[in-house]
């Protein structure tokens, strides 16, 4: 994989490693004192869990990073058992030197050795199966191509074969590749419209052939739509000031950051998403009864609205709202676009005829927003970001800054939505405060934004 994801991803395997062999070692006491003690009476009597305590820490703590010393981790997708055991049993002669040291300098005693022995099988078989499905998932991944991040590779044909040529099945897996520009014949119009058909997250320049200058004017472009661009660096004799870097095929790799970048954070703040929405559904469900039959009485049609929104990096997928307007709204629209209060691509009406009575109950209180919990559960939008538009008011965007509000996923609120909504009529406002979302983003600011939802969403304020 890919850098910061792939040191994230390795430090929860260490993470999910140390727990199993805390788990195992306490299940090889478990065996030992109770059950082979009770079939095998003239065994002698082994001490409390107490006393391991000292070699469960030092199990715990420094196997992941034996095994990470041999290699454990690396190369997941074509590694034989045989290989895995090899490196587990190098992992072993390491901790078992380092429990030898305690126990020939601090005077301390290992009080059961038949309980390391079991321990030691037990940990084997499980840490073989834990890498056995997740060899079997990445194999999945592979062989299926789904949740690749988009790409596009930039450079000389030579140096895009060098750098594929490079690539592990771990990138592979990470990665779709779904076009290569070679940008000493292309022009960069042909770099940005291949980022918007193919919802590009990220560009590779695979340029070691190439001057600096000539992919200048592609970095800025990646830059000013909160598209990552990724230099290979390896050209470069000196360091350079405040660089960003990270490593790709073997190479280092020069990165230009305009939004936030891969780190805990953000994984805690997907958990949290995923927590906090399925919280949120549960509590909330009285009320999705409610709407359903308001909705029902009120007009015909279905419940649920699912209109196709764009995502992260462009990305379309279908938002579910609770319906608020009649069931051919869609269709009244051309009619209504004189009425337009919004100006740039977006439409947007104060009080918008095609809305019936409960549908404004549902939106001045935000209720008609709830099936978005499932959106967020899915994992294609979050409680805090900028707020998803339908795919073709974004295909009308024309100022590419404009579009970095889509380089983080949408969310279900923002600080557009807690800065009086209705009182903002210039998109350039808008997207000036996503904008200042990205640029600030940080847990406590997700925080201070749901923190301020709240009473807005009590109020009725700000509703659209």
């Amino acid at each position: 994989m890919l850098g910061r994801r792939q040191e994230i991803n390795l430090q929860l395997t260490e993470l999910l490693d140390s727990a199993i062999l805390a788990v195992s070692l306490w299940v090889s006491y478990a065996l030992r004192a109770y059950v082979l003690q009770r079939y095998f009476p003239s065994l002698e009597i082994i001490p409390p869990f107490q006393d391991f305590l000292w070699v469960a820490t030092v199990v715990v703590l420094f196997t992941p990073m034996m095994l990470e010393s041999r290699g454990f981790y690396n190369h997941l997708a074509n590694k034989s058992i045989v290989r895995s055991l090899r490196q587990m049993g190098g992992a072993l002669v390491g901790v078992g030197t380092l429990i030898g040291a305690f126990v020939v300098f601090f005077r301390w005693e290992v009080p059961s050795r038949s309980t390391i022995i079991i321990d030691i099988f037990i940990s084997a078989a499980l840490l073989l199966l834990r890498e056995a499905v997740q060899r079997d998932n990445l194999r999945r991944k592979l062989a299926s191509g789904r949740s690749r991040e988009n790409v596009l590779i930039a450079g000389m044909p030579a140096d895009v074969d060098h750098l594929l040529k490079g690539m592990t099945d771990e990138q592979r897996a990470e990665l779709s590749v779904k076009g290569v520009i070679d940008i000493t014949t292309e022009p960069v119009s042909a770099l940005l419209a291949a980022m918007h058909e193919q919802s590009i997250s990220r560009v590779i320049f695979a340029a070691q052939h190439v001057h600096f200058v000539k992919i200048e004017e592609a970095v800025q472009a990646c830059e000013t739509e909160g598209v990552e661009a990724w230099i290979s660096a390896d050209f470069f004799q000196t360091s350079i000031a405040r660089p960003t870097f990270d490593v790709l095929s073997g190479k280092l790799m020069l990165v230009f950051h305009s939004t936030p970048q891969i780190s805990w954070a953000l994984v805690v703040k997907d958990m949290l998403d995923r927590v906090g929405a399925a919280v949120f559904l549960i509590l909330s469900l009285p009320l999705w009864i409610i709407a359903a039959i308001g909705i029902r009485l009120c007009s015909k049609g279905p419940v649920f609205f699912r209109q196709e929104r764009s995502g992260r990096y462009g990305r379309p997928f279908m938002m579910w709202k609770f319906r608020t307007m009649h069931a051919n709204a869609e269709h009244e629209r051309s009619g209504l676009e004189g009425q337009n209060e919004m100006d740039g691509p977006v439409f947007k009406i104060r009080n918008d005829p095609r809305i019936f009575r409960f549908g404004q109950f549902l939106r001045k209180f935000s209720i008609d927003e709830f099936p978005q919990l499932l959106n967020v559960l899915w994992g294609e939008m979050s409680l805090v970001g900028p707020r998803p538009l339908p795919v073709y008011e974004i295909n009308r965007i024309e100022k590419h800054a404009q579009r970095r509000r889509l380089s983080v996923k949408p969310g279900l609120t923002c600080l557009w939505q807690v800065s009086g909504r209705n009182g903002i009529t210039n998109f350039e406002e808008w997207v000036a405060l996503d904008l200042k979302y990205i640029d600030n983003w940080s847990l406590l600011l997700d925080f201070q934004i749901l923190c301020r939802t709240i009473p807005a969403v009590i109020r009725g304020s700000g509703a659209h």
